[in-house]
Parts: C-alpha cells; sequence; structure tokens
C-alpha cells in the first residue's frame, strides 16, 4: 500500500491511504469508505469551500467568454445558450469532482480534524 500523490488522488478519484479506486460512490458523492482499506470517507469534512470558490471562478471566466462573445460576433440569445450552458455545467461538476477529491486527500495527509476546545 502506497500513498498517491495528492494530484493523483484528486485525478483518478483514489483512496489517499491505499490509492485503490474508491473514493467516489457516484458522479460528486464520497464512498462511505474504502472497499480496500476500510478507509473512513465519512469522517473528513469538505464540505462547500470547494462549491464556493468554484461558483466564483467558473462564473467568472464564463462571463467573460461569454461577453466577448457578444461584443465580437453578436450571436442571438439561443446560441449563447447552446454554448455557456453546457459548458459551465462541464466545468463545474468536472472541477468540483477533482476540487473534493483534492481537499479530502489534504485532510487526510495533514491529519486535518475539527477543532475541539481544550476543557481547561
Amino acid at each position: 500500500m502506497t500513498e498517491p500523490s495528492i494530484a493523483d488522488a484528486a485525478l483518478r478519484g483514489l483512496c489517499p491511504r491505499c490509492g485503490s479506486q474508491t473514493l467516489y460512490a457516484g458522479l460528486l458523492r464520497f464512498a462511505p469508505a474504502c472497499g480496500a482499506c476500510g478507509l473512513d470517507f465519512n469522517g473528513f469534512n469538505v464540505g462547500d469551500g470547494p462549491a464556493a470558490f468554484l461558483t466564483l471562478i467558473i462564473g467568472t471566466l464564463i462571463t467573460i467568454l461569454a461577453i466577448a462573445l457578444e461584443l465580437s460576433a453578436e450571436p442571438p440569445l439561443w446560441v449563447h445558450a447552446l454554448i455557456w450552458l453546457p459548458l459551465t455545467l462541464a466545468l463545474t461538476i468536472g472541477s468540483l469532482r477533482l476540487a473534493k477529491a483534492a481537499l479530502l486527500a489534504l485532510e487526510y495527509r495533514n491529519q486535518a480534524r475539527e477543532g475541539r476546545i481544550d476543557p481547561r
């Protein structure tokens, strides 16, 4: 068992502990645990951080490209819808999958856990 790099874990959906391709149970949903080594993926808190950043980044990129196309070619509205809706969906899902996997792998690698208040 060798731990994959953060990039490998993100790009291929690998377990950050053993490197098996068991991280995802669906398109964007983590499996409850690794089927090979038993690492509990539910113990990690990826949260909405990747979604918030990606919304801003992809939204900005698509807006700039749509404005550039409008100013240069002035296509009809249906052309904008045909181009930008699928592109936005593909970029969001693809990058969200990568970002969530990378964040989980980083949490595992850095042994990040939820903060606790010292009772003393």
